[in-house]
């Protein structure tokens, strides 16, 4: 088991490397070393003053309604440290103020983790609740999270998984896609097309070269107009294709309602009924609405997920040994919620 940091003197005696990624290593986040230093403060105090063995419930909640995710991580965190915790399932919705975790234990054990379990609930739950909105708007189309380039490398995959949690039905992140349960999704960027030089050779050597379960599905705006690639590409045997992806920039005015019905138009009357159309590049729900009315099959949404602010969760003592209490504001005691599940 990780060693806590137990001192402000053993904060002040810390040694960082320099040359390193600045993101927290696993061992350090079991540390406590991403935790408030106030929170390291407490713990001493608390051990000199003999109240370190203080028992306790704390109720965690949000400040607005959401999608809950992150449970899995406070798993991994407080695990093995003699607590109880009840919690809401992953992929429930809560209400704003509802308790989303309770944890019973000796607050010496896990209360240097607040830091730590409030901001990986909140970022989780806020990555979540956007998957979510994006794939009602869908009304019930394929949606792949697309928002692994937005973020730091180290928290790439605790989005794209949380964004799994909340509705999408993939992410291409690889790490993201792997802890969700799944396979990543995902074709080949611009720059497979632009070093090819030409749109139907990169979609025929992709066909050639990638496994068969790689969806056949090409971007068509990275030379010509979209509806003449998409047709190119369609008339060939050999791309196989399955779908055609529209990501036009938003110098060229991005993807537009009137731009997907013109392609579907076109490949149905040249008798390519089949063949789907895949839009990204700056969708929110608003426009995944519009794009899918106008006849888009699925959507990878980016931005718009990893950009998502992080719901901000509060957690709060509410019995001391024995004892209801809280701070002033609060009510005293336990807030019922019966959807709380034993998982730990």
């Amino acid at each position: 088991m990780v060693k806590q940091v137990e001192t402000v003197q053993q904060v002040t005696d810390l040694k960082v490397e320099k040359e390193r990624f600045f993101s927290a290593t696993h061992e350090e986040i079991k540390q406590g070393l991403t935790t408030d230093i106030y929170f390291v403060k407490t713990k001493e105090i608390l051990k000199k003053a003999g109240r370190d063995d203080a028992e306790v419930v704390a109720e965690i909640f949000g400040r607005r309604s959401g999608v809950f995710a992150g449970l899995a991580e406070v798993q991994v965190l407080l695990k093995d440290l003699g607590l109880e915790v009840w919690s809401l399932e992953e992929g429930e919705t809560f209400s704003a103020k509802e308790v989303v975790m309770r944890i019973h234990g000796r607050y010496s054990l896990f209360g240097i983790y607040e830091t730590a379990i409030l901001g990986i609930l909140a970022s989780s739950s806020g990555w979540a609740t956007a998957a979510r909105a994006a794939k009602e708007a869908a009304d019930g189309k394929p949606v792949l999270c697309f928002g692994a380039r937005h973020v730091h490398p180290a928290v790439a995959p605790v989005m794209e998984r949380a964004a799994v949690v909340g509705g999408a039905d993939g992410a291409s992140c690889i790490l993201g896609a792997k802890l969700a349960g799944l396979e990543p999704n995902g074709t080949v960027p611009h720059a497979l097309f632009l070093i090819m030089g030409d749109t139907l050779e990169a979609a025929k050597a992709y066909n050639k070269f990638m496994p068969p379960e790689s969806a056949r599905s090409m971007l068509v705006d990275t030379f010509k107009d979209e509806v003449e690639e998409s047709l190119r590409l369609a008339a060939c045997p050999e791309t196989g294709l399955e779908a055609v992806r529209l990501d036009t920039p938003s110098e060229r005015g991005g993807v537009t309602p009137g731009l997907v019905e013109e392609l579907r138009a076109r490949l149905d009357q040249a008798g390519f009924q089949n063949i789907k159309i895949f839009v990204s590049g700056g969708l929110d729900p608003e426009r995944i609405k519009l794009l899918s009315a106008a006849g888009a099959d699925a959507f990878g949404v980016g931005s718009y997920i990893s950009g998502a602010p992080a719901i901000d969760m509060t957690m709060d003592l509410k019995i001391v040994d024995g004892q209801a209490t809280s701070m002033r504001g609060r009510i005293p005691g336990l807030i019922p919620n019966p959807r709380l599940k034993r998982v730990i």
